[in-house]
């Protein structure tokens, strides 16, 4: 049985971490967002047509959270439903509408990002700006590395 380098089990500690955290921050983000009628993966699917400069197609919509197209799919056909999202039809492709805010959907992410700026700023005191850089450039790197991977390559997202 092959051994695991040193750097290999690091790894694999900051993936469990990251899991670990992953599931507190869905869990912490549905609360933040349940009194406006939201989950964290509703409140990931607004914030990527918000911060997009442009309506996005759900393809778009997965790619930039990182949400297989089955999950933001989903989640668009209920915002859509619940009127936070309207479909419009995309010249370059019939069969994929983009998808862009309503006011209703607008207003939703503009009190989720004051609400959401308020838990940021109080799980950040205290922590060392160079250290979350360092944290943040480490986590981009194997997100490189993991969008390049061929076990990864080809899978539903």
């Amino acid at each position: 049985m092959q051994q695991r380098t040193a750097e290999a089990q690091a790894l694999t500690d900051i993936m469990l971490a990251v899991f670990r955290i992953n599931g507190r921050l869905l869990e912490g983000g549905d609360r933040l967002v349940a009194p406006l009628d939201l989950t964290s993966a509703r409140w990931q699917v607004l914030g990527a047509i918000a911060l997009a400069a442009t309506p996005r197609t759900v393809p778009q919509i997965a790619e930039a959270m990182g949400m297989t197209r089955q999950g933001a799919l989903k989640q668009v056909a209920k915002l859509e439903a619940d009127g936070f999202l309207s479909s419009r039809a995309n010249p370059r492709h019939k069969r994929s509408p983009l998808y862009a805010l309503t006011e209703k959907g607008a207003d939703a992410y503009r009190s989720v990002d004051t609400i959401y700026t308020t838990w940021a700023n109080t799980l950040a005191e205290g922590l060392d700006l160079r250290r979350l850089e360092q944290a943040r450039t480490l986590l981009a790197e194997f997100d490189n590395r993991l969008e390049n991977d061929p076990h990864v390559k080809g899978t539903s997202r």
